[in-house]
C-alpha cells in the first residue's frame, strides 16, 4: 500500500502532500520536514530508493525522482514493489506534462485542485488505480468539460439570486419579445 505521495520542492516547500495513512498535521510537517532534510542532502548520482523506516515505521520505503525544483516523492510499504513505484512517478510527472505543457512548479501551485484529481486518478486510498497517463487524461478531461458545465449552471444559479427569481422572469420574458419582433 502506498502511505503518501509528496511533490517538495527545492526549498522544502510541500507543494503537495497526500497521506493515506491517518496523521496529525503536525507529524505531516514534521515527516515532510525530515524526508525533505535527507533527499537534499543525498548525492546526485545515489539510489532513488531509501528506507523509511525512521519516518514511517517498519517495513515502509521511499522512492523519489528528482525533476528542476521538485522533488517527487512516494512512501510504500513492502506489498509494493520499488521499481513500479517508480514507474508510477514517472506516470504522474507525464500525466501533469499533458495537462499543462511542460509542467513547472507555477502550474502546481495555480493548479493545485487539477494535480489532486490527476493524483486522485492514479491511487486512491493508497491502491494503484490506473497505470496509463493516457487514461488519466481521458478522465481528467472529461472532469474538466462538467467541470465547465457546472461553473456555467452556477453562473446561472447567482444570477438568479442576485436579480431575484421574479426579475430574472421578467428579464427573460422582455428579453423574449424582443427576440421575437
Amino acid at each position: 500500500m502506498i502511505r503518501s505521495v509528496m511533490v517538495i520542492n527545492t526549498q522544502g516547500k510541500p507543494r503537495l502532500a497526500k497521506f493515506y495513512d491517518v496523521q496529525p498535521p503536525e507529524k505531516q510537517q514534521d515527516l515532510i520536514r525530515n524526508i525533505y532534510a535527507v533527499l537534499s542532502s543525498r548525492a546526485e548520482n545515489v539510489s532513488n530508493f531509501m528506507d523509511a523506516e525512521p519516518f514511517f515505521g517498519p517495513d515502509t520505503r521511499l522512492v523519489y525522482k528528482h525533476f528542476a525544483t521538485l522533488y517527487f516523492v512516494f512512501v510504500f510499504d513492502s506489498s509494493e514493489n520499488e521499481l513500479a513505484m517508480l514507474d508510477l512517478i514517472q506516470v504522474f510527472v507525464e500525466t501533469l506534462d499533458k495537462c499543462f505543457r511542460d509542467v513547472c512548479e507555477l502550474d502546481i501551485v495555480f493548479n493545485h485542485s487539477k494535480m489532486h484529481t490527476i493524483l486522485d486518478e492514479i491511487v486512491f486510498g493508497g491502491l494503484v488505480l490506473e497505470t496509463s497517463s493516457t487514461e488519466v487524461m481521458k478522465v481528467v478531461e472529461e472532469i474538466s468539460k462538467y467541470s465547465r458545465s457546472l461553473s456555467h449552471f452556477v453562473d446561472t444559479f447567482v444570477l438568479i439570486s442576485f436579480w431575484g427569481a421574479a426579475k430574472f422572469v421578467n428579464f427573460i420574458t422582455v428579453l423574449s419579445q424582443l427576440l421575437h419582433t
